[in-house]
């Protein structure tokens, strides 16, 4: 049996966080998808084709074994687009305990919605726990450093986006 899992999340900007909890899931699943939600009651700093574009170029150097990697966007109810896409796991990155009453409260909802579908804890690495894309964009908004929280594809999109401000 394939095991499928989702990484579903706004990615605005996919951070190293991000990239390593992609990159240990795939040593766990047969086929991850990494789902970028198209509405958020989040306002992006990059639009959805950018997202989509900073994600792939962040992702295209890590080792994935023999998992099946894609990368997809998604409208609607997350747990519509795991069942269409027939995974069985929901893959959730946490930082600190305070992200855990919010993902577990998520887990339980999707749990109700879908009891077939299981969502997977990753605790973040010890090198990523406080990368939060919220912080990140703000440092790079007001001139701070961040080549160490994201890819340089990433880097150089927040520095291009800010100078134009």
């Amino acid at each position: 049996m394939t095991r499928i899992a989702v990484y579903p999340g706004t990615f605005d900007p996919v951070t190293l966080g991000h990239v390593d909890i992609v990159q240990r899931a795939t040593r766990v699943v047969d086929h991850l998808i990494v789902a970028i939600a198209r509405e958020s009651s989040k306002t992006p700093l990059f639009n959805l084709e950018e997202r989509l574009a900073l994600l792939q170029a962040s992702l295209e150097e890590i080792d994935i074994g023999d998992c099946r990697l894609e990368i997809l966007a998604f409208d609607g109810l997350l747990m519509r687009f795991v069942e269409a896409r027939g995974a069985t796991l929901l893959v959730r990155g946490l930082r600190a305990v305070s992200d855990f009453e919010y993902e577990f409260q998520m887990a339980s909802m999707n749990s109700r919605l879908n009891p077939s579908i299981e969502t997977f804890f990753l605790p973040a690495s010890e090198t990523s726990q406080f990368i939060a894309s919220s912080m990140v964009k703000e440092i790079a908004r007001l001139g701070g450093n961040v080549s160490s929280f994201v890819t340089p594809a990433v880097n150089r999109a927040l520095s291009a986006r800010f100078a134009a401000s």
